[in-house]
């Protein structure tokens, strides 16, 4: 993306560097949050295990994308006075929160800190269903036609209720052996 936004300033815009930046980070978030049911779905299968261990690479990688479509954002406005003077729109306010959200995920995303903070790292990277509706509504307000956006905010609905229902149901089973 940068270097057709460098070297083809004329075909490839800010429109699209900001567009295709924004994509691919929910492309990836979606795919990182689609691990989950899949590990559920699919237990015995080996390519989940596969997948599991590079979730955290997923999420980081969608981060990368984040930022990157925050430096875009921020390049083109380049006044401190337009930004906060766009900085009360609700899209924009969605996008600020979510990528807040992102950060202290990303940053956590290694496995020191895993080890340092033992149980409060799972509670503190729940904090990714927030920020993950924070990003759809960013992208659902922001588009010129929001009909993409929906779709994908569907499709992200469907994964987090499929994982809900398989991890209920998972509990189920557990509380059905114990007694």
């Amino acid at each position: 993306m940068l270097g057709r936004w460098t070297f083809a300033p004329d075909v490839y815009g800010y429109g699209h560097a900001i567009g295709d930046s924004g994509d691919w980070a929910a492309w990836l978030l979606m795919a990182t949050l689609a691990v989950t049911p899949l590990r559920l779905l699919f237990r015995k299968q080996g390519w989940t295990g596969w997948l599991l261990k590079r979730r955290r690479d997923l999420g980081v990688a969608s981060f990368a994308y984040a930022a990157g479509h925050t430096l875009v954002y921020l390049w083109k406005k380049a006044s401190l006075t337009t930004i906060l003077a766009e900085a009360s729109d609700a899209y924009l306010i969605a996008g600020w929160l979510a990528l807040a959200l992102f950060v202290p995920l990303a940053v956590t995303s290694n496995d020191l800190s895993m080890r340092a903070m033992k149980r409060s790292w799972k509670a503190l990277h729940r904090l990714v269903y927030p920020a993950a509706i924070l990003a759809f509504l960013h992208w659902i307000w922001s588009a010129f036609d929001p009909t993409t956006a929906w779709i994908h905010a569907g499709i992200l609905a469907a994964i987090e209720l499929l994982r809900v229902a398989l991890q209920r149901q998972q509990r189920r089973g557990r509380s059905r052996i114990r007694a």
